[in-house]
Parts: structure tokens; sequence; C-alpha cells
């Protein structure tokens, strides 16, 4: 007598479960659709913006994130290195080249989700922008990543062996609401050297 609901309920929750399981799993797995990568640098220009893909609209609704919309610029985050090995807190990088055009641009590191990384200590450079980088005279410019300081441009990361991410946003852009934008070159990231931590 009781058999059949407990089948029909068993069957329901298992659906219901899994359902909500490879949902979350989809979310974490991608950003959404349309990602343009120039080198190690990955960007989405159709997040933002009302032609946006589920997953992205997704992604934009759980994380309470205020993107930035296509005329206003572009963000792109790189998780590893030109050389396709991923960014570790116990290595040292450099980041050399230039970006695209831009009124102004920021620079700073995050763990994998994003949020900017903690642990650094007071005082130290968490974050870069276009304002405050020492260049060359052809304009390019060198950024060194580490733990520990060093002279020029630095961007300090917290010591240890954690994994992060390279946050660049481009503010004020015309290549955020462009096609074009598969034809720029963002700058390189060279791993220098680790520790053994």
């Amino acid at each position: 007598m009781f058999r059949t609901p407990l089948v029909i309920a068993t069957a329901l929750a298992v659906a219901f479960g899994l359902g909500i399981l490879s949902s979350i799993y989809a979310l974490r797995a991608t950003v959404g659709f349309g990602a343009i990568a120039l080198g190690p640098w990955t960007a989405f220009p159709s997040a933002q913006t009302i032609d946006a893909d589920p997953y992205a609209k997704a992604h934009r609704a759980r994380d309470g994130k205020l993107l930035l919309g296509g005329a206003e610029g572009l963000t792109f985050t790189a998780a590893t290195d030109s050389d396709n090995r991923s960014l570790s807190a116990n290595c040292r990088y450099e980041i050399k080249g230039i970006t695209p055009p831009a009124r102004l641009w920021t620079l700073h590191a995050a763990d994998r989700n994003g949020n900017p990384l903690l642990g650094t200590r007071p005082g130290l450079p968490d974050g870069l922008n276009a304002w405050s980088v020492l260049r060359s005279a052809d304009s390019d410019f060198v950024i060194r990543i580490a733990a520990t300081a060093t002279s020029g441009n630095w961007l300090a990361v917290p010591e240890g062996n954690a994994p992060f991410l390279l946050v660049m946003t481009l503010l004020d852009t015309p290549t955020a609401g462009s096609s074009g934008v598969i034809d720029l070159a963002m700058p390189g990231i060279s791993r220098l050297d680790c520790t053994d931590a």
C-alpha cells in the first residue's frame, strides 16, 4: 500500500537532488559562453550585457556582483602564465608589454573565486593602475608579482603556495563593445622562479 508512494517520493528526491547538484556543477565549471582568450588572459564581453547566456546571468545572480556595462569596460582574468602553468603564490612572475587602449586599467590578484586576495601586509601594493605604473620610453611596462619586495612596479601577493588569479580591468575602452577585441594583444605573464613552500 505504501510502496508506490515511497517509490515516487524517492524518485522525486533523487531527480531534484541530481538536478540541483548538476546545476551547481555547471555554474562552477564555466562563467558562460563567448569567451575571448588573448594569451593567458580571458574575458567574457557579453557576460554583462542583456544578450548574456543563461550561465552568465546565473553567475551574476549567484555572486551578487555588479558587472561593467558594455561601454564601460572589460575585465580579463588569468589563471595561468603564458606557458600555461597555474599561478602560485610561491613563485615570482613578470607581466610585460602594453594593454589595449583604455582610459584607465587596474590590476590586482584574486583567489579562484574572483575575490581580492587577503593576507598581504598593510601598506604593500595589492593593486596597480595605469596612472601609478612606471613605463619605459615606448609606453610598455614591467610588473613583478611576488610575495617579497622587488624594485620597480611590484604587485604583492600573500606568502604561501596558494593558487591565484590576476584580474585586469580595462575601463572606458573602445574594445569592450567591439568585435575587434580578438585582434588585440594583452601583456605576457612569465614565471621567473619558485620557492619550495
